[in-house]
């Protein structure tokens, strides 16, 4: 599998791995690494049960692949960051409930889809103005790391990936990268149009869910007019399902517009004239959700994760009750089940499969800095330069070379279209700046004001109102 002959041992953090599905994730690829056994994985959630449910298949899952790789859980964040050498935080400080009340806050005081929901930031769970309790516990994970960990990596994989990493990197002199899967989405281009994966060469580059397919190639000429073609043949698009977006009517308007296409979530983030009610998202996004980010779509992915969840809870039940079951053919059964959507069926057949990673980038990179296993990594981390008509204090999305060394970007080539940068990445970044100032300052003051830019604001009254309730709850003290 992975890693070539070197072999080291490192603690690996992970903050907030309730998250079964994507801490599991990366207890698959360490396990696969065997560049990396002999290493300790510290598993770290205030909620008890999910961390139990996800240390008893991590063990499992290590036990049954032959996987020389140690797992130790705790509940407080100082014991998981203590002597780290990487620090991997995918932690949602609320959780999707705290989502949710800021949501429905929100649309009682006329604010489709809540406050957050804005012009280039979309995405249902990527918080940038409510929820400054996940900004806060950013900066502790960080100044944690610089008093108990101050060699250490950060890997930042909880949103917002662009505020976050801007912040971090802006308030502490950890080193630290953040990651996204959002350009994944050139996969889908790739095999939609029917290439052949080893003559693309592709490059995307913007900042986190605003990433733009600055360069397309086949077989060493412009790729454009394949994709041209293509849209230009196609009768008519449906969504598998409501994350189904990568060629979806909104992507192709983008393209059009931008010159280039979006990728990824970028399709998601774009402007309200695809964002209006339900019936507008129906028109850009498909039938019958609209997309992931309106309500049918968001309660799609809700209802599924708490399907998924549930399945995890008893499967670790099974694990700790029969140990001498074995795990793979328990979700054998489970995958047999009709209800469980494609794409989390064809993660489990990853899941076990010794060839092949999850896909996230966070165990190859701890690989390449450790044991220069070098490869080319798409990351979020200060511009400085990379991209030359955008601010050099602000985290970017590009391509770059990792090895023991560090990060070494990639040049970006051709440039970024000029469409592109003063249309969509330039008020994006103002957004940016404004939440963080709003942040950094404590002044809810500031928000009314980015609310009175908002076109679902009537009335100055109207945006108070709505921060003077969200800011009152203890949630955000």
């Amino acid at each position: 599998m992975n890693g070539g002959d070197l072999m080291s041992s490192v603690k690996v953090s992970i903050i907030g791995a309730g998250s079964a599905v994507f801490s599991l994730r990366l207890v698959s690829d360490i396990c696969k690494t065997k560049s990396l056994h002999g290493s300790t994985v510290t598993l770290m959630d205030i909620n008890k049960s999910r961390l139990d449910v996800v240390f008893v298949l991590a063990k499992k899952y290590a036990e049954e692949t032959g996987a020389d790789i140690k797992f130790e859980k705790v509940e407080n964040l100082e014991d998981a960051i203590r002597n780290s050498d990487f620090v991997i935080n995918t932690a949602l400080i609320g959780g999707h409930d705290f989502l949710l009340k800021m949501k429905e806050i929100g649309e009682r005081h006329g604010y489709y889809r809540g406050i957050d929901s804005q012009e280039f930031n979309m995405v249902s769970d990527y918080y940038t103005l409510t929820n400054w309790n996940q900004l806060s516990f950013f900066l502790e994970v960080a100044r944690t790391m610089e008093k108990l960990a101050p060699d250490a990596w950060l890997l930042q994989a909880a949103n917002p990936v662009f505020e976050g990493t801007t912040l971090i990197q802006r308030e502490t002199n950890i080193k630290m990268v953040g990651f996204c899967h959002g350009h994944y989405g050139v996969d889908e281009i790739i095999e939609t149009l029917g290439l052949n994966r080893e003559n693309v060469d592709w490059q995307v580059a913007g900042v986190n869910h605003g990433i733009w397919l600055n360069r397309f190639r086949y077989e060493g000429k412009d790729g454009y007019p394949l994709l041209d073609k293509y849209f230009s043949s196609r009768k008519s698009w449906e969504p598998r399902d409501p994350f189904d977006d990568q060629l979806s009517p909104v992507a192709l308007d983008m393209y059009r517009f931008y010159g280039v296409m979006p990728i990824g979530d970028t399709t998601r983030n774009s402007t309200w004239k695809y964002h209006y009610d339900l019936e507008t998202k129906k028109k850009w996004y498909g039938e019958p959700w609209g997309g992931v980010d309106s309500k049918l779509g968001w309660k799609w992915y809700e209802d599924k994760l708490n399907m998924i969840t549930t399945a995890m809870n008893e499967l670790a039940k099974v694990v700790n009750a029969e140990p001498e079951i074995k795990l793979k053919d328990m979700l054998a059964r489970f995958m047999s089940d009709e209800n469980i959507p494609e794409t989390f069926a064809e993660e489990i057949r990853k899941f076990y499969d010794p060839e092949v990673l999850s896909g996230e980038q966070h165990i190859p990179f701890i690989d390449a800095i450790v044991n220069n296993n070098s490869g080319t990594f798409i990351v979020n981390t200060m511009n400085n330069g990379v991209i030359k008509e955008l601010p050099d204090n602000i985290a970017t999305e590009f391509p770059a070379v990792v090895d023991q060394k560090g990060i070494h970007p990639v040049e970006i080539e051709p440039k970024v279209p000029e469409r592109v940068i003063s249309w969509y990445l330039k008020p994006r970044i103002l957004r940016m700046e404004w939440a963080l100032e709003a942040f950094l300052k404590r002044d809810p003051s500031i928000i009314i004001e980015i609310l009175v830019r908002d076109r679902r604001t009537e009335s100055f009254e109207q945006a108070k109102a709505v921060v003077e309730e969200i800011f009152e709850r203890d949630e955000n003290d």
